[in-house]
């Protein structure tokens, strides 16, 4: 498998943090190697957020890059911030329901997503964030999406209905995603 790196970044509160632990958790079920680095800004709920993930086949040397390959992106300042950010060729996914502009470049491979009418139509508008990590699954193929449900179901143990919830909204986003 190649190598992975993705910025997923949003508004504190929208489970970027815990998608990107999930990706993570995937990954090393599958033994490979993974960074997972957070970022918030100075806010507690509603400032900015973001997280790196690193998934290889080697040992990572440093869990800092300038460019990522993929992006997903929440809402617009996050848009805004990290489009220039992703490498050439690289992919974009971009939340519709929160961002009501277009990718500049056009060099990337964007796919947008309505996620938080998606995740609203199985039951819960707060699973946005698993109906954006579903359609950056099915873009890359990084990790096997079983496995990616297998990690949403550990971190959700104990949760009742949450797991099921959040599983039937990542199932959206690998359908959208082949739109």
């Amino acid at each position: 498998m190649a190598s992975a790196d993705i910025v997923m970044a949003g508004f504190g509160g929208q489970g970027l943090m815990a998608i990107g632990k999930i990706l993570a958790k995937a990954a090393m079920e599958e033994g490979r190697h993974v960074t997972w680095m957070p970022s918030y800004g100075p806010e507690m709920r509603g400032g900015t957020a973001n997280c790196v993930v690193i998934i290889d086949d080697e040992p990572i040397g440093s869990p800092v890059l300038k460019r990522t390959q993929s992006a997903i992106v929440m809402n617009k300042q996050s848009i805004d911030k990290f489009e220039a950010t992703v490498a050439d060729q690289g992919l974009i996914v971009v939340n519709t329901s929160l961002i009501d502009r277009k990718v500049q470049r056009t060099d990337l491979k964007t796919i947008y997503v309505e996620a938080n009418q998606l995740a609203e139509k199985e039951g819960s508008g707060k699973a946005a964030n698993m109906v954006m990590l579903g359609a950056y699954i099915a873009a890359t193929k990084v990790v096997k999406a079983e496995t990616v449900e297998h990690a949403i179901e550990v971190t959700f143990e104990g949760k009742k209905g949450a797991a099921e919830i959040n599983i039937r909204a990542f199932r959206k986003g690998l359908e959208a995603a082949q739109q």
